[in-house]
């Protein structure tokens, strides 16, 4: 058996240790990736220690059904990074990579004994083909590589340039490392952030813990902030389960929104709660302000009630599984809610929030929604939008990728296996396998949720990736038995 892993983050990490749990020597794996940083991705690259982690670490571990593996590791150090209000640990993402590195390193050991050889080849991969009895890969610098199945692992990409203003004097296009952004924007600046999602608040955290004196804002169409994470509870969901959803299934043959909804509104109800006042305030965050709102949230961080807490839960835990069952009528429905349902199931850390309220309340930090148009002219910025026109010296792109897109980086990959018939673009988004031997992990994989950044979904994929994978060698090894 020979695999062939394109990309070296989280996915291929969680690919590396589903595939330790279960696959039999010997064979190969060839791990393709062209950047420095093996094993962290994009997001958890060495950076400033205000870039957190997002989420607590019941959702941020990257072995499938084990919910506790990522908290375990971190040990000792998580009361180092407690965030008070939450009652959790929030690390800064660069010690996060150190998770996924070590999870890499240790899966490798395991594959390594197990007798499979493993190697890192540098170089990007361009080309494809499945037209013979084994895929055959090119890379940029004109090598070829054969693999009996290849794993696309190639992370969600860069922000789009939505203006036009890549080369512009003082646009920043992709804020990551904020350690190197943020070194090239004088500390009294006016700075607009385009976005408002958790990479917009991400960015404004670091500029205050860097002591940034100008004025800073928000710059999106929206003008919606992300939710807030609340406290943990002890209860669990008993409603909204993955075993419900798949009872569900087995009696129906299908599962409805509605299905999902009603599992919900068991949930809220079995605790006492008012179902149609929690979807009334989750639907208001489309027309609130999003400074009172931001308030509301930061004061009911310690609130009793359930609902919200559950939704995140299982938005990240039971979503991935029940996105792939729901009707295309119902996917689309949650698609035109995208950015209410993003906002709610990824929500902002505690002492994010409080940094944006303290920020806002000193005038220091405005959030401008309506924007229509971004242009630079004579060494400015001119925005223009439903709240009038405003001029700013500095622009950085917080716009995250959306969901399904192809990173620019794989964009040729991506052509090749299109033109070869392996794989089919998706008309919702993302890249769908045609072929066994290939399999998509992570925000490419076409049919995916829009929540496609998640931890918990990208070991789901990476455990289901690697049951094919390992199924296909068992079968084979049968044969030739």
């Amino acid at each position: 058996m020979d695999i062939a892993i394109i990309g070296a983050g989280a996915a291929a990490v969680g690919m590396l240790d589903a595939l330790a749990a279960r696959a039999a020597g010997p064979g190969r794996i060839t791990v393709f990736e062209p950047s420095p940083h093996l094993w962290r991705g994009r997001p958890y690259g060495p950076d400033l220690e205000s870039v957190l982690v997002n989420a607590p670490p019941a959702i941020m571990s990257i072995r499938h059904g084990d919910l506790g593996h990522y908290a375990a590791w971190l040990g000792g150090r998580a009361a180092e990074h407690l965030d008070p209000l939450l009652g959790e640990p929030l690390v800064p993402r660069a010690l996060y990579g150190e998770y996924l590195e070590h999870t890499a390193e240790t899966a490798l050991a395991a594959l390594r004994e197990a007798g499979w050889e493993v190697r890192v080849v540098r170089s990007r991969v361009t080309g494809a083909t499945g037209a013979g009895t084994r895929m055959v890969l090119g890379t940029e610098d004109g090598q070829r590589h054969e693999a009996d199945h290849v794993v696309l692992c190639v992370g969600g990409g860069t922000p789009p340039d939505l203006y036009g203003l890549d080369g512009a004097p003082g646009f920043a296009g992709d804020p990551y490392p904020l350690r190197r952004t943020l070194d090239r924007i004088p500390s009294g600046s006016d700075v607009g952030v385009i976005g408002s999602g958790l990479t917009a608040v991400d960015v404004v955290v670091s500029l205050a813990a860097r002591g940034h004196t100008g004025r800073i804002s928000l710059l999106s169409r929206s003008g919606m902030l992300p939710h807030v994470w609340q406290r943990p509870v002890e209860r669990q969901p008993r409603f909204v389960t993955t075993d419900r959803v798949a009872a569900l299934h087995r009696e129906r043959g299908t599962v409805a929104l509605d299905d999902l909804v009603g599992l919900l509104r068991d949930e809220i109800d079995s605790a006492g709660e008012d179902f149609a006042a929690f979807t009334a305030e989750l639907l208001a965050a489309e027309t609130d302000d999003p400074v009172r709102r931001l308030r509301a949230q930061l004061d009911a961080v310690d609130d009793h009630r359930i609902g919200r807490r559950f939704l995140q839960l299982t938005a990240h835990t039971v979503g991935p599984y029940a996105w792939r069952l729901l009707p295309a009528a119902d996917r689309a429905r949650l698609r035109r809610r995208l950015r209410t349902a993003t906002g709610v199931a990824s929500p902002m850390v505690p002492v994010n929030a409080s940094i944006l309220m303290r920020l806002f309340d000193s005038g220091q930090l405005d959030a401008v929604a309506g924007v229509r148009a971004i242009e630079a002219v004579n060494g400015r910025f001119h925005i223009s939008g439903d709240q009038g026109r405003r001029t700013t010296a500095v622009l950085v792109n917080a716009v995250n990728p959306a969901p399904q897109s192809i990173p620019r980086g794989a964009a040729q990959l991506v052509d090749a296996l299109a033109a070869d018939g392996t794989a089919a673009l998706h008309p919702d988004g993302g890249l769908a396998s045609t072929d066994p031997r290939l399999h998509v992990i992570g925000d490419l994989a076409a049919g995916g949720s829009f929540i496609t950044s998640s931890i918990p979904a990208v070991a789901f994929q990476s455990a289901r990736a690697a049951a094919a994978v390992t199924a296909a060698s068992d079968s084979g090894r049968a044969l030739s038995g």
